[in-house]
């Protein structure tokens, strides 16, 4: 591979785009491209963009920027450097980020990430191209597949894409204008990619989808399968000690769902479940589709299936219309839940969603104001959270080496990140770890070997 081409591929957003990313990597490799860690001396830079506020859009113009300049040198120095966008930001704006980028040769949309190599071969005869069009046809069959060697590269965790769009049209979305109508993988695809990624050494494996727990992919029967079918199906699967999901609606959050967390030692205690508001007013405002009551019934039946889970969740904060009082109810549920964690947004208007064009828009500074009170909130929480496991033992996932000569990183079956002294051979191993410590977002251990220290079983185990 040493006349190989070098493509660099920057992943914005969600998990997704990670998934994403690689498999434009795996795409293009069979193409000359070899995928390099920087955009140093890269034939070829692909930005994978996310749309889904706007600062995230404004961070892949002013890469652009950077790109640019970048992209001079080379041509300076006798090389062709090639600048591609996909991604939402691609599907979104289309034509206008060559308008607004001239160094951009291609614009590739969320769906058609398996068009790239001729793309690529437009764009080197000097041509724009610009390709965001919903395909016919399912691109996870045309898409390439990762090697053992790519695989094993990329650690022992993986992400699984097993659902993509939304149908739910919540107010303040882009997502269902760039990722189209929900659309989901046969059960079996799904398995078989999971059984190629266990025989080259992953041991833990993240299905992801913008509404996963909206699965209803076609089972082995040929009858459409829900997401906790799918969930047993990859529970199956030789090699394969952990499951997790992410992003989940309340509203799909099914009986049997909540069963597989109590039946499944190897389905993480974990649940990412977005509520966005604690205000029925608010709520119904996003179109989401579910009261405060309703989430926090879902929130108690899966803590009657599974006791020790974890959640944590989406916030929106100055939505259009919240008074305080509104605001105050998001505080009052998220005191009743406590979560260990959550991602926080203050509400950003999306071009071509319906609630860009609503009415008592909140001023910046109430929103600032009311953002930064929820976050202590959940810092405390997160706080509470981590602390709680201090002196206790944790089965946890070793993935990788740590900072410090002989430390090893790995993750809690809470998603917590874990730094202990270790040998590299326990890498992609299940260990138990007695926690000493807790830093701002890490835990601090020794192995229960060397500790002697109890371990907690995990339930269902």
């Amino acid at each position: 591979m040493s006349n190989a081409r070098k493509v660099h591929v920057k992943s914005f957003g969600c998990q997704m785009n990670v998934y994403d990313s690689n498999r434009m990597a795996d795409t293009l490799a069979p193409a000359g491209f070899a995928e390099t860690a920087t955009p140093d001396g890269a034939d070829l830079v692909i930005l994978n963009t996310c749309n889904i506020r706007e600062k995230a859009t404004d961070k892949v113009y002013s890469e652009l920027g950077r790109l640019r300049m970048m992209k001079e040198e080379a041509a300076a120095q006798g090389r062709t450097m090639l600048i591609a966008v996909a991604g939402c930001v691609a599907q979104a704006e289309g034509q206008e980020i060559l308008r607004r980028s001239g160094a951009v040769d291609l614009v590739v949309g969320s769906q058609n990430y398996h068009r790239l190599p001729e793309m690529i071969a437009r764009a080197q005869s000097g041509e724009k191209v610009v390709d965001t069009e919903f395909p016919v046809e399912d691109r996870f069959d045309v898409l390439a597949a990762p090697s053992r060697e790519q695989i094993a590269k990329r650690g022992v965790a993986a992400f699984v894409t097993v659902q993509e769009g939304c149908d739910k049209f919540c107010t303040f979305c882009v997502v269902p204008y760039t990722r189209g109508a929900e659309i989901s993988r046969p059960v079996e695809k799904v398995a078989a990619e999971v059984e190629r990624l266990a025989s080259a050494g992953v041991r833990e494996v993240t299905l992801i989808g913008q509404n996963v727990n909206g699965y209803h992919g076609l089972g082995a029967d040929g009858a459409p399968a829900h997401f906790g079918a799918l969930l047993r199906r990859l529970a199956r699967v030789p090699g394969i000690e952990r499951l997790r999901y992410t992003t989940s609606h309340p509203n799909d959050m099914d009986d049997d769902l909540i069963a597989a967390h109590a039946d499944l030692p190897a389905l993480m205690p974990y649940v990412h479940l977005p509520v966005q508001s604690g205000a029925d007013r608010i709520l119904e405002a996003m179109n989401r589709k579910h009261t405060r009551a309703q989430y926090l019934d879902v929130i108690a039946r899966l803590r009657a299936a599974r006791p020790d889970l974890a959640f944590t969740s989406d916030f929106i904060v100055g939505f259009p219309g919240e008074t305080e009082e509104d605001f105050q109810d998001t505080l009052s549920l998220i005191e009743d839940v406590r979560y260990a964690g959550a991602y926080t947004f203050a509400y950003s208007p999306r071009p071509g969603t319906p609630a860009a064009d609503l009415e008592d828009q909140v001023p910046p500074a109430e929103k600032t104001r009311r953002l930064h009170l929820l976050q202590a909130l959940i810092a405390r929480q997160q706080h509470d959270f981590n602390a709680s496991f201090v002196g206790q033992t944790l089965p946890v996932l070793l993935e990788k080496p740590g900072r410090l000569p002989g430390q090893l990183v790995g993750k809690s079956p809470y998603l917590q990140a874990v730094q202990v002294m270790a040998r590299a051979t326990l890498i992609g191993s299940v260990v138990p770890v007695a926690i000493t410590e807790m830093g701002t977002n890490t835990l601090f251990g020794v192995l229960a070997e060397e500790a002697r220290a109890p371990v907690l079983v995990e339930a269902g185990a």
